[in-house]
């Protein structure tokens, strides 16, 4: 079972911003060990579902050519679009996942503080979307907490063995705290490319 919707609604009746993701540091650290943990300096287009309010989104943004950023919540939306304007390439959309997937292709998906939210059965679900989206060679990040939460439909630690465990992607990167995990996974094309030369970024500079 996923969590209700009215969760989400509860919690920005009266917050803009109820998890403190624009103030509180512990959020901000994490998102410079999210974003210093993509492996390529820069891509071509991005997803990232559940953007809340687009914080994390201002970053991704600096890395990537067109960025679409999304969150079932309204008043989530208003307040990404008001923090993103002006930025090139950069849309928000009301999406309600995983019903509205995108019919597109990004060389990033950012799973951010996301598939926690739904049961075993549409994480699975989403994740297989994730990697149809996902360019050969594209990059999918899954960062989540790891302490338990009444509301979530999963812990964390179910999510990333799940997100290990996905067909098609091999684990490049991850990060273990206390608090949250972080998985860095690329999508190959053939058992050549899972090769490590070919997911080394000391390779790709020429360093190795």
């Amino acid at each position: 079972m996923n969590t209700p919707p009215e969760y989400f609604t509860e919690m920005y009746r009266d917050a803009d911003d109820p998890w403190g993701l624009g103030s509180r540091w512990y959020e901000q650290r994490k998102y410079a060990v999210t974003t210093a943990s993509l492996p390529r300096r820069r891509y071509r287009s991005a997803f990232e579902p559940a953007c809340s309010v687009g914080v994390l989104s201002a970053l991704l943004a600096d890395r990537c050519d067109r960025l679409l950023s999304c969150d079932r919540s309204e008043r989530a939306v208003a307040a990404a679009r008001h923090r993103l304007a002006g930025r090139p390439g950069v849309r928000v959309e009301r999406l309600v996942l995983p019903a509205d997937w995108p019919e597109r292709r990004f060389d990033l998906i950012v799973l951010s503080e996301f598939l926690y939210y739904f049961g075993a059965a549409d994480a699975d679900d989403l994740l297989r979307r994730a990697v149809d989206s996902l360019e050969p060679g594209g990059t999918l990040l899954a960062v989540h907490w790891r302490r338990p939460v009444a509301e979530h439909a999963q812990q964390g630690e179910a999510v990333h063995r799940a997100v290990r465990a996905v067909p098609g992607l091999v684990r490049i990167a991850g990060h273990q705290e206390p608090d949250f995990l972080l998985d860095v996974l690329i999508r190959t094309g053939s058992p050549a490319e899972a090769g490590p030369e070919s997911l080394s970024v000391a390779a790709a500079e020429g360093l190795a």
